[in-house]
């Protein structure tokens, strides 16, 4: 049997995938922007912090990294309920994402301070600098240039990543594929549109994030 392809219905449905893609972008900015936050202060307490202080974003740290993200959002959305914490899902997602990205950047953000050459923490000191000045004025962008590329990359894998939550029926690009090939029956051509339009949103957030670490960390182009 010789099959037809029809893209004829993307007139009809193409403002359920814009609406996808703009959900699809929002949950990755925001997860962006507050995850790497989340990195930044947990691989400093786990690397520089108070000792009381490590086990628990240690053990923050395990738990994110070695559970389905699918699980954390299926319990932040209808766990977290069970006691009384009651949130839609638009910012179930959001923080699905956050604490996902957090974990990981975490450990992407402590490998680059580790790498940082003890006598930087030494020239802190001799500033009369406290451990946390030191790590904000001084560690904390070199060991981010050293880290930008594997960190842009985890960033491209958590968007990737945002595509189960429409497991939740946040509208995301996902979403909009499945609503589409529902009403359609068009499955084969709902999910090469939106493979495709995945495609181009990783190249442009890679782009992105690369254009990114240029104007923040202009030294680095000139080698």
């Amino acid at each position: 049997m010789r099959y037809h392809f029809d893209f004829g219905w993307l007139a009809d449905y193409y403002p359920a995938l814009i609406k996808g893609i703009f959900v699809t972008v929002e949950l990755t900015l925001v997860g962006a922007i507050l995850g790497i936050l989340v990195g930044i202060a947990c691989a400093w307490a786990r690397a520089l912090g108070p000792r009381w202080l490590k086990p628990f974003v240690a053990a923050y740290v395990e738990l994110i990294r070695n559970t389905p993200f699918l699980i954390q959002l299926f319990f932040i959305f209808f766990g977290l309920p069970g006691i009384g914490v009651q949130m839609n899902e638009m910012t179930a997602a959001n923080l699905a994402m956050v604490i996902n990205l957090g974990a990981y950047s975490c450990e992407i953000i402590r490998a680059g301070i580790q790498a940082t050459p003890r006598g930087q923490f030494e020239a802190g000191a001799s500033l009369a600098m406290t451990r946390f000045e030191t790590f904000r004025h001084v560690v904390l962008v070199p060991s981010l240039q050293r880290i930008w590329p594997a960190l842009s990359s985890q960033v491209v894998i958590v968007m990737l990543g945002s595509s189960v939550v429409s497991q939740i029926a946040a509208e995301d690009l996902t979403f909009a594929a499945n609503f589409i090939q529902s009403r359609s029956f068009r499955a084969f051509e709902a999910y090469f549109v939106s493979t495709a339009i995945y495609l181009a949103l990783a190249i442009l957030l890679r782009q992105a994030l690369t254009a990114v670490g240029m104007l923040i960390f202009p030294r680095r182009v000139r080698r």
